[in-house]
Formats: C-alpha cells, sequence, structure tokens
C-alpha cells in the first residue's frame, strides 16, 4: 500500500514538472510573435512618420513659394487685430490677447473648461456652434446650467476682428452674455 502512494505522488511530481516545462516553451513562442507584431506596428508607424515628414516639407515648400503679397497681407492682417494699447483704452483694462474673459458671460472657471476643450483662442470659440458651448458648461457640472452661451461665438468673433468699440458697446447691452 505504501508504494502506491509513492507512485502516485511521484507521477504527480513528474506530470506537474513536465507541464512547467512545457508551459515555459509556448509561452516563448507567444513572447516571439508578440514581438513580431511590435515590430510590424512599429515599422509601419516609422513609415507614416517618413510620409508626415515628407509631406510637411512639401508644404513647407509651396508655402515658401507662394506669392509675398498673399503671405504679407496674411501676417500683416493678423498682426493688427489685436493691439493691446486700443484693447485698453476701449475697456480701461489690460487684457491679453485670446483671453475668452473678455467675452461677457465668461470668467475663469468657465474660460478653464473651454481650455479643457481645446477652444483658448478667439478665433477658436468664435467657430464653435452654440450648442458646442453648451456641452462644454455640462462638462462642468450643473452649477453652469444657468449660463447661456447664445452671444459668446459672436463676441469672440468681434474680439477676434478687433472691433473692440462694436464688442464694448454690444456687451454694454448684454445681461452677462446671457442676451
Amino acid at each position: 500500500m505504501n508504494w502506491c502512494i509513492l507512485i502516485s505522488l511521484a507521477v504527480a511530481v513528474i506530470a506537474a514538472i513536465l507541464g512547467y516545462l512545457l508551459g515555459k516553451l509556448s509561452s516563448k513562442n507567444i513572447k516571439k510573435d508578440e514581438i513580431v507584431l511590435l515590430k510590424n506596428k512599429i515599422a509601419k508607424l516609422e513609415s507614416s512618420l517618413r510620409n508626415c515628414k515628407e509631406s510637411k516639407l512639401v508644404l513647407e515648400t509651396d508655402l515658401k513659394l507662394a506669392k509675398p503679397s498673399t503671405a504679407s497681407f496674411i501676417s500683416e492682417k493678423q498682426d493688427t487685430l489685436f493691439n493691446i494699447d486700443e484693447v485698453q483704452k476701449v475697456f480701461g483694462k489690460k487684457i491679453k490677447e485670446n483671453d475668452l474673459k473678455i467675452v461677457d458671460g465668461i470668467g475663469p472657471k468657465i474660460e478653464e473648461l473651454f481650455h479643457n476643450f481645446s477652444i483658448n483662442t478667439w478665433k477658436l470659440l468664435a467657430e464653435t456652434p452654440v450648442e458646442k458651448c453648451q456641452e462644454v458648461l455640462k462638462s462642468g457640472g450643473d452649477r453652469y446650467r444657468a449660463h447661456k452661451p447664445n452671444t459668446w461665438p459672436k463676441q469672440a468673433q468681434l474680439a477676434y476682428e478687433g472691433k473692440w468699440q462694436e464688442l464694448k458697446d454690444w456687451q454694454d447691452n448684454l445681461d452677462k452674455g446671457k442676451s
């Protein structure tokens, strides 16, 4: 009877060792397959990166070959849109370029919500539909529900275009951005 137990134990130990060894061997094959897949993925990403760099070079070359009058008009227009002295004269305080708080109804917390949605310039806010503005407000919770962003894109458009007096006059007739 004693031999039967010893033989059973020996068979169990041998089976356990064989199972362990087979597991180790098969896991090495899995790791090799994963490495091959990852190397293929890296190769595709590197190829995509090369294509992007080539496209960038082509676009940069095209931009350099563009008519100088067009390029100077664009930069000239952008330079004249934000004039800190003019803004200070109209609003009576210093305002930084692309400060969303210039929009009546937007304070620091709401500005932060818009920044979380990568809306951080007057131009981007001007291009944002009112529905998206409401979505941004909802992301902040119930306490922002009372705000009505109906005029915010238009106010941001006026700021982007540098129409400071028009913006100020309009804001004087608004009720904290809710009109």
